[in-house]
């Protein structure tokens, strides 16, 4: 039987973050002489300095957590930093303005003019205030795009480079954190322990984000060595180079890929691999839906690629239970293709389509259910057809899956059919913590 991983370290990382908020915020109730806030403006200016250390310390948790460093991912789990990343955000920007409104407000009161020449004084007493706002405006930008809605209407490329603003946002507000802010500017152990936090951050985000990735690169040197048509729309790349055998991926994983060819080099994407590691070559199955992705059928042998990676904890490791379900939907399926030869036997497949062309890698999967005794459903049709509603419902599930609440149930596919299949899985009796979602965001 395998056993949860990761809960107790999960927890140990929430009490050290409320720990740090705690020690970020304190400094203020210290400094501040009792009796001192007697009227509106002194509140709200009290207010706005709260909402700063908040915000402040806020962002440094969501910089750490884009860091992608390995610990952090198998101590707490991909899924898991995505949803506290999605969560900080939303509280990081209200603090923000918060922060802004309420200091705006409480100075003007303080000094007994109106909210616009307020404004004007800041800007013009206070040297690094224009960096904030430029911090600030990133950071509501960065909000907005990352709403589904926007996202969606927003090209991939552009939103990936937009998010990485948000380490341009870290060093314009720590200016003016350190020039502006009263608990800050002078020397000691307070300003210390938020020099410390920057190290540490900064640290773990070159570690991640460029030694990490050169030290695997360098390593193995990637290179394509074959591109092969699974359909008119869905290629599959083989890769090749030195050592696979020893590099340390596993099935359901992901990299961010980068080819190194005319037109491709400029933009890094996340694809999991549709194979499970074999030492000798590793494979990514692409559907083409846009530009870069059609330009990948023209990648000539001998490209070099540069990899970060592997990413995710959609893995066979994760799983609390000795028999799993596996959804997939579209594309979905190579990661789940991937992930079915590292469980045990018994799984059971539900593989999503809207149309029988939009199947993938079904030779592939026939093989493996005979050889692993999976079952193996194929659920074509649109989502009003009789048969997907029926099966895709909480009766239907438990038809299929007699035990699926003693199941872990693994899904990757379309935002719309996770989403749903999420719904229809609780309604049916899954626990929350026996659903694993596949993870490409960070």
């Amino acid at each position: 039987m395998p056993r949860p991983r990761g809960r107790l370290a999960g927890r140990l990382v929430v009490a050290v973050g409320w720990l740090g908020l705690l020690a970020s915020v304190l400094p203020w109730w210290q400094q501040t002489p009792a009796g001192s806030l007697r009227d509106t403006a002194a509140i709200l200016t009290a207010g706005g300095q709260i909402t700063g250390l908040v915000a402040g310390y806020l962002l440094l948790v969501q910089i750490l957590l884009m860091s992608r460093l390995r610990l952090l991912e198998r101590t707490i789990g991909t899924e898991q930093i995505a949803r506290w990343h999605r969560d900080i955000g939303a509280t990081l920007l209200v603090a923000v303005l918060a922060h802004t409104a309420l200091m705006v407000v409480g100075y003007a009161g303080l000094d007994q003019v109106s909210i616009p020449a307020q404004i004007g004084l800041l800007w013009n007493n206070y040297e690094d205030l224009p960096s904030a706002f430029i911090a600030t405006g990133i950071l509501v930008f960065v909000a907005f795009t990352s709403i589904r809605a926007a996202r969606t209407a927003v090209p991939y490329e552009l939103w990936y480079f937009l998010h990485l603003s948000s380490y341009a946002a870290l060093l314009l507000g720590y200016g003016h954190q350190f020039a502006n802010g009263q608990q800050l500017f002078q020397p000691g152990p307070v300003r210390t322990f938020w020099i410390g936090m920057y190290v540490l951050v900064v640290v773990a985000l070159v570690w991640g984000r460029v030694i990490a990735p050169l030290r695997l690169n360098l390593r193995h040197r990637l290179e394509v060595a074959d591109i092969v048509a699974e359909s008119p729309d869905t290629i599959s790349i083989y890769l090749i180079g030195r050592r696979l055998d020893q590099l340390e991926v596993r099935g359901g994983q992901f990299f961010r890929w980068r080819f190194l060819a005319r037109g491709c080099w400029w933009q890094s994407h996340p694809f999991s691999l549709s194979a499970a590691q074999n030492g000798r070559w590793l494979r990514l199955t692409v559907k083409v839906v846009g530009r870069h992705t059609a330009d990948l059928r023209d990648l000539e042998p001998g490209t070099r690629v540069w990899a970060e990676g592997p990413m995710g904890t959609f893995t066979a490791e994760h799983r609390t239970r000795d028999r799993a379900l596996l959804i997939a939907g579209g594309s979905g399926i190579a990661p789940i293709r991937a992930l079915l030869e590292e469980l045990p036997p018994g799984s059971a497949l539900i593989y999503r389509a809207s149309r029988p062309e939009d199947v993938m890698l079904y030779r592939e999967l026939d093989w493996l259910a005979d050889a692993r005794g999976v079952d193996l459903r194929y659920v074509v049709g649109s989502r009003s057809d009789p048969g997907p509603s029926q099966v895709m419902s909480p009766r239907g599930l438990r038809y299929l899956v007699p035990d699926l609440a003693r199941r872990d149930v693994f899904l990757c596919g379309p935002a719309g059919l996770v989403d749903e299949s999420v719904r229809v899985l609780r309604r049916a009796g899954v626990p929350k913590k026996q659903i694993h979602l596949a993870t490409f965001e960070l």
